[in-house]
């Protein structure tokens, strides 16, 4: 079983519930379930304020709560995190909305959940062009017109000096 979510995430305007839960149809009425989900992409916090909880309406199309792009791709995340024992994970771009802490705290727990999860053989693939999370993962392959250029760990690919070296590199200049 696989799952995942996408930079280019569905705004489902449903309750909270459902809008998380339909990550894993069979279980979008499990409240535990869905709870356990918003907990693992940081959301919890965002139905806490939300008027009713996990029963209230999200989007503005039938008159419900309007969450912020970084609230909405929390609540994708989140059901995208529903399938707690899927084998892959996909995760592309999946903090592209948020703010630079947010991302490393979700990247934090994110590295915290994958150990746990590889321990059964479960990978998650992290998608992203964001240098300062990619070199937390422990196998880093490098996409170059959509061949793999280079593949290892984030000191070895620095070593090795070619493209991901150059473009860490750059990325992190702009931080210094």
């Amino acid at each position: 079983m696989c799952t995942g979510t996408l930079q280019d995430f569905l705004k489902l305007q449903t309750p909270v519930s459902e809008s998380v839960g339909a990550g894993d149809l069979p279980r979008i009425g499990d409240t535990a379930r869905i709870e356990r989900a918003l907990a693992r992409a940081g959301a919890d916090g965002i139905v806490d304020l939300l008027p009713s909880g996990l029963r209230t309406q999200l989007g503005r199309t039938f008159g419900g709560a309007e969450l912020s792009h970084g609230q909405w791709q929390r609540i994708a995340l989140a059901r995208g995190l529903m399938r707690e024992s899927a084998l892959l994970l996909l995760l592309d771009e999946p903090t592209a909305a948020l703010d630079p802490q947010a991302e490393h705290d979700l990247f934090e727990l994110f590295a915290e959940q994958t150990r746990d999860s590889a321990e059964r053989g479960a990978i998650t693939v992290l998608v992203s062009h964001r240098f300062s999370t990619v070199h937390m993962a422990d196998r880093i392959a490098v996409l170059s017109q959509g061949r793999v250029t280079e593949q290892g760990s984030h000191a070895e690919l620095l070593a090795a000096g070619g493209d991901y070296a150059e473009l860490y590199r750059t990325q992190a200049l702009a931080y210094r």
